[in-house]
């Protein structure tokens, strides 16, 4: 699993806390002194895996360098419910303006890594990667694709320059034009980088054949059923790799992969997890 780069992470811990804090906090202003001391605990209320311990910790950070911030717990470990996440002390201040947007990122990103865990346990012993896809929340794509690979999950493309996909507007706009998908693939193999691979999304066997034949790295099998699924393994015999896209709920996961597709992809990863129960207990120093 990559660690995450600080100088974006940096950026986006600023954002947040410009957001909250950009008027300042009126209530801690107003009723606790600068020089009232703190020690805070961050704890789990739920079963899960953890993700965003050191973004939490940057928050403090941020809002004020002289706390001090201990994990408990490394991202990617299991939680339960009343696990201690990680300890934070110093000035009451600090804690309390910095309190809401650590959260926000731990509980967020865990709920990420946890749904990801709980869909990569489905396909355990099969060979399908499961992958995120772009469908992620303005700017936090990056620690969300981070969370995804916490959880045991693949990341499809990080951005749209990451590789080729033809996706079905594309190839409605090239045909009105008289571009087939044979002609488009091999115009995205000759002006693409030799590293990229092509992908094209495809919704029948028909086009997955004409798309095999084009010369496509990466076929998106999208909103098939499992039984197109499993006849459309038997076609590309290998020459491709397949995913599945589209449709696919929890319960629908273990038979899609079933059908022998390389990959699964599941926007709601990213687009609509639910957080995972987080909270912080302040107590006086």
């Amino acid at each position: 699993m990559k660690k995450l780069p600080l100088p974006p992470v940096r950026r986006l811990v600023a954002q947040a806390l410009e957001e909250d804090l950009a008027w300042g906090d009126i209530t801690t202003d107003t009723l606790i002194e600068p020089s009232w001391r703190a020690r805070g605990r961050i704890e789990a209320q739920a079963k899960g895996v953890l993700a965003g311990v050191e973004v939490a910790g940057l928050v403090f950070q941020t809002v004020d360098p002289d706390l001090e911030y201990v994990a408990a717990l490394a991202d990617g470990q299991r939680l339960d419910r009343g696990s201690l996440i990680a300890t934070v002390a110093g000035a009451a201040a600090s804690i309390l303006k910095g309190e809401r947007t650590a959260l926000n990122f731990l509980q967020h990103l865990s709920g990420i890594a946890t749904a990801t865990a709980s869909h990569v346990e489905v396909l355990a012993e099969l060979e399908t990667r499961l992958v995120d896809t772009r469908k992620t929340l303005p700017g936090l794509r990056l620690l969300q694709k981070y969370a995804v690979r916490v959880g045991g999950g693949h990341n499809h493309r990080m951005h749209l320059g990451d590789g080729v996909l033809i996706k079905d507007n594309h190839l409605a706009l090239l045909r009105a034009r008289g571009i087939g998908m044979s002609e488009a693939v091999a115009r995205a193999k000759a002006q693409a980088p030799h590293t990229v691979r092509v992908e094209v999304e495809v919704q029948s066997l028909e086009e997955l054949q004409e798309a095999i034949a084009a010369g496509a790295d990466i076929v998106m099998l999208d909103n098939m059923g499992v039984e197109e699924m499993e006849r459309a393994c038997e076609l590309a015999q290998g020459r491709c790799l397949l995913e599945a896209s589209g449709g696919i709920t929890f319960e629908k996961l273990r038979y899609v992969a079933g059908t022998g597709v390389d990959m699964v992809s599941l926007g709601r990863l990213t687009h609509s997890v639910q957080a995972l129960d987080i909270h912080l207990e302040l107590e006086p120093a």
